[in-house]
């Protein structure tokens, strides 16, 4: 891994270097899928980097980190340049001062790949419309995390009203293994569901949207509850004429499904890191229908009290 530090530069100087370090290495930036746009603060750059860089063995990529500093300084970009042969591609830690706060679209845009997708996430605080931020603006996609928000619940339940295809939150993401547990547990014919609990953490942003989710599915009201954690720690769905299809977790790593006239099973459903989440939105580029009705799902709910 070849490291290049510039100082006071531009977005010129910096996609010339991008070039010639590639060149010097016989490895120019023809492997890269997409560009990922992080935008975080100092404090969470460290892990965002991990993140993105760990994805990136998945989707080879430009990474962008967009690292937003003090405003009241004099105008100054530094750059950070890392590339190499064993890289999954190339990271750009880019620290804007002064006015350049406000104008990081455009120390973004030159270096952005010719033809490939833009991927836009932030990993900590996001705008409140992300689509019509100069940098989501960029993106075909917008990843948020809700879990970040200091009221991680109602920044997932507000996500409907600034909702815009190609957005998503990793509060969806992580959802995914319950989502195909829940659905293959469907494979077998039972009666109609009438009603149900997810169990969570008190706070998790993901039980809300799993409710909003089976209740737009089922067309059976789901209610939530407050468990010990960590995370998501059961659903339950009561079966007209008697009985309950559960799925209980508690310990972050194993869960056990149950249905009425079959035994117990035990499945894996662990809780999955930040790199993983992220690779699994890379792999798709185009809009989320499920997520967006599951999030205009989550409104009503919120509106009529359930969420």
């Amino acid at each position: 891994m070849t490291t290049f530090n510039l100082t006071e530069t531009t977005a010129s100087k910096i996609s010339s270097t991008l070039t010639r370090l590639r060149h010097q290495m016989g490895a120019p930036a023809v492997g890269m899928v997409l560009t990922l746009v992080v935008v975080v603060d100092e404090a969470g750059q460290y892990d965002a980097l991990r993140a993105a860089t760990d994805a990136a063995r998945e989707h080879p990529s430009r990474i962008l980190m967009v690292i937003i500093r003090d405003p009241a300084e004099s105008n100054r970009l530094d750059a950070e340049i890392r590339v190499g042969e064993s890289a999954p591609g190339e990271v750009v830690l880019l620290r804007l001062y002064g006015e350049l706060t406000e104008h990081a679209d455009s120390v973004i845009t030159p270096l952005l790949l010719t033809d490939t997708p833009v991927v836009v996430w932030w990993p900590g605080e996001c705008p409140e419309i992300p689509a019509k931020h100069p940098i989501g603006h960029l993106g075909s996609r917008r990843i948020m995390d809700a879990r970040s928000a200091g009221d991680a619940v109602a920044a997932i339940s507000s996500r409907a009203g600034s909702y815009v295809p190609g957005d998503t939150d990793l509060a969806w993401t992580r959802l995914t293994p319950w989502r195909s547990l829940l659905a293959a547990a469907f494979d077998q014919p039972m009666g109609k569901i009438t009603g149900g609990v997810v169990e969570a953490a008190a706070g998790n942003p993901s039980a809300p949207l799993l409710a909003a989710w089976l209740c737009d599915r089922l067309e059976a009201p789901i209610e939530i509850a407050d468990s010990g954690g960590p995370g998501l720690t059961g659903v339950r769905l009561s079966i007209e004429g008697g009985g309950e299809l559960t799925v209980s977790r508690t310990d972050a790593r194993l869960a056990t499904l149950s249905r009425p006239g079959n035994p117990d099973r035990r499945v894996a459903l662990a809780r999955r890191p930040t790199s993983e989440l992220l690779a699994e939105e890379l792999r798709r580029l185009d809009p989320d229908d499920i997520y967006a009705a599951s999030i205009r799902r989550l409104a009503e709910m919120k509106g009529r009290g359930r969420a």
